[in-house]
């Protein structure tokens, strides 16, 4: 597959497997499952209010999030920290992280990993 154009709304939410339970959800918008892509993940996720992702970490992958509604809890290794609207996130590799929302409405944000797949 090359380039291409798509909107959101053509891609299904799904539950990713890695810990993210109580309505955690994301929509895989470019992976290397559905695109020519070798060195990104772009999803959009949204968790539903006390949805959350366990801590964990990354081998050799580095995330960037970027919250775009909601609030919640980031955790990095231990200290928790409020985000909300515009907050963006960097987490390197070996980084202990988990995300929970903590507001009344969904949290809905960017995550950008890269590269794709953890060694």
């Amino acid at each position: 597959m090359s380039a291409f154009i798509k909107n959101a709304a053509e891609y299904l939410w799904q539950q990713p497997d890695l810990g993210h339970q109580n309505g955690a959800y994301s929509k895989m918008l470019v992976t290397p499952d559905n695109s020519a892509t070798r060195h990104f993940d772009y999803r959009i996720s949204s968790y539903q209010p006390k949805a959350h992702v366990s801590a964990h970490r990354h081998k050799i992958q580095e995330q960037i999030y970027h919250v775009l509604e909601g609030e919640g809890l980031m955790e990095i290794d231990g200290q928790q920290r409020r985000v909300g609207r515009h907050d963006v996130i960097f987490i390197p590799p070996g980084t202990e992280h988990a995300l929970y929302n903590t507001g009344f409405t969904d949290l809905t944000f960017i995550v950008v990993t890269s590269p794709p797949q953890d060694a």
